[in-house]
This record gives structure tokens, sequence and C-alpha cells, in this order.
């Protein structure tokens, strides 16, 4: 088998994965997952793809992730794996599908307006 490459997205970050035959071994930026990801909540969304799909230990996994932040970024990470799956049996589909793992979150943080606060908010109007 060869390397697959796969890009995943969330907001502004950006995940490029290279899943190889190997015995489960997940890199993250040069770095054990555990270490990159030290909350145990970001470690399962990362591993969701794998588990879903019975790969929990067949596959290394080298991830270069930037931009965003730390859920962002494992969010990207579980797109792009989830992909990857999906490009190695045509049956993880019908599995990762139903969850939602092979949507793209389109959503993105709203621009703010010249004139007010943030993007909602405005300035605190005073009567004086």
């Amino acid at each position: 088998m060869e390397v697959i490459h796969k890009i995943g997205r969330r907001k502004t970050a950006v995940a490029r994965v290279y899943v190889a035959q190997g015995e489960g071994k997940i890199t993250v930026n040069k770095k054990d997952v555990a270490d990159y990801f030290s909350t145990a909540t970001l470690q399962y969304k990362i591993n969701q793809p794998l588990t879903m799909t019975n790969n929990d230990g067949n596959f290394d996994i080298t991830v270069n992730v930037y931009g965003g932040g730390i859920t962002g970024q494992a969010e990207a990470i579980r797109l792009a794996i989830s992909r990857a799956m999906c490009e190695l049996d045509a049956e993880n589909r019908l599995i990762l599908k139903p969850e939602g793992l092979l949507t793209r979150d389109p959503r993105m943080v709203e621009r703010k307006k010249f004139g007010q606060k943030k993007a909602r908010k405005k300035f605190q109007f005073s009567k004086r």
C-alpha cells in the first residue's frame, strides 16, 4: 500500500494527513498526538474515524496542521482521516457519512463591521 495524502479544513485550520501501513502511531507536527492535543476530547475526535472503521492500530498517520485553534485543528484532522479511510475502502463511506464525519463544516467567523465594536455588538449608546 502506498501513502495516501488527504486534506481537511475547519474554520482557518488546514490539516494535511499522510496515511501509511503501520502499527497505529499518530504524529502531529513532529510531536506525538498525546503531546500536541492534551485533552482526551480532542484525542477522541482524531481517533473517531479510525475506531468507527475498526482501523485502530493498522496505520501510521503523519499530520501537518496549521492555522486556527486546537479544536479547529483537531476537527480538520478528523475530516482528513475520514477522507483517507474512504479512499482505502468504499464500505467505510457508509459508516462515516451518517455520523457527519465527511462533511466539511462551512461555518466561519463573521467579519467585523465598521462603526461597530464587533460583528454584531454595537458601541454603547450614552445619553448625556
